[in-house]
């Protein structure tokens, strides 16, 4: 049987859940394990996408998944390239460009897993500095390589969160936490300062439906009421009133239930506060004509259609603010291989890549937020994962039984009928432990990094932080090249 050599495009959790099934599927004991290889090929120098610079920092625990993935990294027969940017433009000038065409010749098989990393943006709250994307702010309290600026946050009263998903909450629980409780976890002491600084009184989370079609989970709401030196703005009781008969889902209900108690903290009682503003959405920004004055936010009321869409009433009002930061989601890079705009993703078929003209790209695969768009947790982005390696191992293996869960079923008519039809675009047959030329000069010259160099890092970010008494210090491309330069000589 030819050999499946994977190259995956992206090194975050889709990529590990990929690899980490691929070879528990094909043990170093089994029949096929000399014939597989993997190589993981992300821009960013350090491994984990999201769960390094997405996951807010005071959830430690969701980032437990990447004991799973060090472990997958102690196969030989799995690699990790970091700087290495495939295709697209990379924001950061230090990452090794690499076309995929000069990427294709060395693998039999691709996967992207690329997530999806360009925020939507709202089309009446163009970017200002006094309207920023929520990945911005995300990717400044993780101190993600492409570095945004720090919001001014020394004079900013009051914040308005466009959205009302689980990174709206997370960015409003990051403004409203007692930097001091913050300290313990994986926040970088820049940004601890700048928060120390804040001036931040109020956030108010604006979203165009109501409590019952809210996106943030029920965890998420519970922290907010939970926070220690804040409280709720209480909701009018006829909003609450309104769903009380509605036929609802467990989760729907405990959202209620926490609504209607309100935060632990009394109205009142607190110098910081925090708001759901429901049936409200934007329909401009007014920017402040002098330093002193605040942006006025327009909003248009809204209210549930029979589909349960928003849909405005014709009445309207007006929010103070200092600062607006729009959380609405993402979508894939446009310039990314096999891109649908209408999609906002790379378009697949169980998992195949398919091409402009409807035909599946043989041997090309894509997972994650990259083939599904941006929704869902690490559980669903797991089983996605696993479905995906079930349909790359059929594909490889017709006939034979080498998977052992058959999450995305089994092989369809028109799932053989795409296959027959599929477009060659790599070769059957390559050395098995060659990587493209650039790559390898890149590795000599440190301007790559791999998985011992990452190992290297961790432990030095993880001693750092001890030292101050908190879960890692985090270093950017430059100390961590600096370190490695030193430690390697």
């Amino acid at each position: 049987m030819a050999p499946i050599k994977l190259a995956v495009v992206g090194a975050g959790p889709s990529s590990f859940y990929v690899a980490s099934r691929l070879l528990s599927l094909l043990p170093r004991s089994g029949p096929h394990a000399s014939s597989l290889k993997i190589h993981l090929y992300d821009r960013l120098w350090a491994p984990y996408g999201l769960v390094r610079y997405g996951v807010a920092p005071d959830h430690p625990e969701v980032k437990n998944c990447t004991h799973k993935f060090d472990e997958a990294a102690t196969d030989p027969r799995l690699r990790f390239f970091g700087n290495v940017n495939i295709g697209t433009t990379s924001p950061f000038s230090y990452a090794l460009p690499l076309s995929l065409e000069a990427l294709m010749p060395y693998y039999t098989h691709i996967l992207y897993s690329t997530g999806c990393t360009v925020p939507i943006l709202h089309p009446a709250l163009p970017p200002s500095r006094y309207c920023i994307p929520a990945l911005s702010m995300v990717h400044w309290y993780t101190q993600h390589p492409s570095k945004p600026s720090p919001p001014p946050l020394d004079r900013t009263s009051h914040v308005t969160l466009i959205g009302q998903g689980n990174v709206s909450l997370d960015v409003a629980r990051m403004l409203l936490t007692p930097p001091d409780h913050l300290a313990k976890y994986d926040v970088p002491m820049p940004v601890l300062d700048i928060l120390r600084r804040s001036a931040v009184q109020h956030v108010s989370i604006v979203g165009r439906r109501g409590p019952l079609q809210a996106a943030f989970t029920t965890k998420e709401l519970r922290e907010m009421m939970n926070l220690p030196d804040s409280s709720m703005v209480p909701l009018d009781p006829a909003l609450l009133a309104q769903v009380q008969g509605a036929s609802l889902t467990r989760q729907q209900s405990r959202t209620l239930q926490l609504l209607q108690k309100g935060s632990k903290n009394k109205p009142g009682t607190t110098a910081k506060t925090w708001s759901l503003d429901f049936f409200r959405s934007p329909t401009g920004l007014t920017t402040p004509v002098s330093p002193s004055d605040k942006a006025r936010l327009t909003l248009a009321h809204t209210t549930l259609d029979p589909s349960s869409r928003a849909v405005p009433t014709g009445e309207s009002s007006t929010l103070d603010t200092d600062l607006v930061i729009t959380s609405l989601g993402h979508r894939s890079e446009l310039s990314a291989p096999w891109y649908d705009p209408a999609l906002g993703h790379l378009r697949t078929v169980s998992g195949r890549v398919v091409n402009a003209d409807g035909r599946v790209v043989r041997n090309v695969y894509a997972s994650g937020w990259a083939a599904m768009g941006a929704r869902g947790v690490l559980a669903s982005t797991m089983m996605d994962a696993y479905a995906v390696v079930d349909t790359i191992l059929r594909d490889h293996f017709p006939g034979e039984d080498v998977q052992t869960t058959a999450a995305s079923g089994p092989e369809s008519a028109a799932d053989k009928a795409a296959e027959a039809d599929a477009l060659e675009v790599l070769p059957k047959e390559v050395d098995l432990d060659a990587i493209p030329p650039e790559v390898e000069a890149g590795l000599k010259e440190g301007r790559v990094t791999d998985f011992e160099d990452w190992r290297r890092v961790d432990a030095e970010e993880i001693r750092r932080g001890e030292e101050l008494g908190k879960e890692r210090e985090r270093m950017d491309w430059e100390e961590a090249h600096n370190f490695l330069t030193k430690t390697r000589t």
